[in-house]
């Protein structure tokens, strides 16, 4: 109801504007009010983690790591920040947000804008929230992509201790050249690289983290069978399905529609889905997806496990249907 009255407001501000409103909003809710448990549902054990419920917060809204506690009130089962990098960057010039409310969609070419991995540990050693908590890390836009390895494992290496689990983001569209890490030999040589590292992490910690992978919607199908079998081959944990997507066919003759960078919300939705459908043949359960694209609503979320998903991660949906979003989709992801 709140944001029902809030929303008008927001919208009436400059999408990253209200974005930046928002999360010092519930920076100063996690500050000032007490703890608040997740919506209740039946626990699930996923990647060895045990899970309160189905429903997570997708990479992207809290980069920094500055919002955990208030975002944690929200009922979330599991929250993912980031993505973060090994230095400061400023990300791509503003304008770099944009709403297509006639297609509760976002576009967003941000950049991967981050203050750094050392802040976001920081920002998560004084956050009281201890429930599951993704790190999602990337590579800075000015290391060459024959050196991203290194900006994962630089990354890795400082998370790890604190993180419940770590993404590899491969599959933004918005930093140069980054998805050729998603073909098949670079892929190999960084799962490869990555598996070593949490090998020697996990001893030298005391505590395995388990690794995921974010791919993009925009896969064909032997594509698709490619990233399946590295998964396999290198021993990850779970792939994340879908990041945001470049194709525009959804969005034809709407107002920003043309914009560069990754279109989210409600027109991703089939696409994301089918990536879920395709992954979860190919891999046949032998390791679980966590779902994310175009949830808007509880039946959405459902369609997602339907598909073969373990988990699901909402993001744009909040913007358009704000916290009341999250007990729906828990709700629908229950049994």
């Amino acid at each position: 109801m709140l944001y029902e009255l809030a929303r008008p407001l927001l919208f009436a501000l400059d999408p990253e504007t209200a974005h930046n409103l928002t999360l010092h909003g519930l920076h100063y809710a996690g500050k000032l009010l007490p703890a608040a448990e997740p919506e209740p549902a039946s626990t699930v054990e996923v990647m060895g983690l045990r899970f309160p419920n189905r429903i997570g917060l997708a990479a992207g809204l809290d980069k920094n790591g500055e919002a955990i506690d208030g975002l944690a009130r929200l009922g979330f089962g599991f929250l993912e920040i980031g993505t973060i990098t090994p230095r400061p960057q400023p990300g791509n010039p503003r304008p770099r947000m944009f709403r297509l409310p006639e297609a509760k969609a976002i576009i967003n070419r941000m950049g991967f804008n981050n203050h750094g991995v050392d802040v976001l540990l920081a920002h998560v050693r004084a956050a009281k929230y201890r429930g599951i908590l993704g790190i999602n890390i990337g590579k800075n836009f000015d290391t060459p992509i024959e050196r991203a390895a290194d900006d994962y494992l630089a990354c890795l290496d400082k998370v790890y201790a604190l993180a419940s689990y770590v993404t590899v983001n491969i599959s933004s569209p918005n930093t140069k050249n980054l998805r050729q890490l998603q073909g098949e030999s670079e892929l190999d040589e960084l799962l490869g690289r990555l598996k070593a590292a949490q090998t020697r992490l996990a001893e030298q910690h005391g505590r395995y983290v388990p690794l995921t992978l974010k791919i993009a919607p925009d896969l064909d199908d032997a594509q698709v069978g490619s990233i399946a079998d590295a998964l396999r081959r290198h021993r990850i944990d779970g792939v994340i399905a879908t990041n945001t997507t470049i194709a525009r066919d959804k969005v034809q003759g709407i107002a920003h529609g043309n914009e560069q960078g990754g279109l989210s919300g409600a027109p991703v939705f089939e696409a994301s889905t089918a990536v879920v459908r395709k992954l979860a043949a190919a891999l046949a359960g032998e390791l679980p997806i966590i779902a994310a694209g175009g949830v808007l609503e509880g039946s959405q979320a459902r369609a997602k496990l339907d598909a073969g998903a373990a988990l699901v991660q909402i993001y744009s949906g909040l913007i358009y249907r704000g916290p009341a979003l999250v007990p729906e989709c828990v709700r629908a992801t229950a049994s």
